[in-house]
């Protein structure tokens, strides 16, 4: 059953649909100052199972200079919904405070902690760390 999600305005709306390839925590810079936080939670998928509902048009994106991950965000209100390569490369990272409901996922690892933020102490979950990106299964 496929999870559906919206930006804060709820002028972008979406659905994925499961098998989910992975869920964690990147905390790299990029993802940082894009959250706002000490980075994101987002889930992996194939860019086929991601399908935006409505408001197609109101989605940017701003890409790396380098070989980065695209950032897509609402252009109406701000929030960050997808990337990785979207919608073109061979997975899309969604992310999780975006879903409206339980995408049935949780966090299973914890990427680039080596560039985590200073200010806030990664947690003793019990999770796998990675000093810079997860490997691939």
């Amino acid at each position: 059953m496929s999870a559906r999600g919206s930006c804060a305005c709820g002028g972008v709306r979406f659905e994925v649909e499961p098998p989910f390839i992975r869920a964690g925590y990147c905390h790299c810079s990029r993802c940082r100052k894009h959250s706002g936080a000490d980075g994101e939670a987002q889930l992996r998928v194939p860019p086929g199972q991601l399908r935006v509902l409505a408001g197609e048009e109101l989605l940017a994106f701003w890409e790396p200079p380098d070989d980065g991950g695209r950032k897509v965000f609402c252009t109406r209100c701000g929030s960050s919904l997808f990337g990785s390569k979207w919608p073109d490369g061979p997975t899309v990272s969604v992310r999780l405070g975006a879903f409206d409901e339980d995408p049935g996922i949780r966090p299973e690892y914890r990427g680039w902690v080596g560039s985590a933020a200073s200010w806030l102490p990664i947690p003793e979950d019990g999770l796998p760390r990675y000093d810079e990106t997860v490997p691939q299964r």
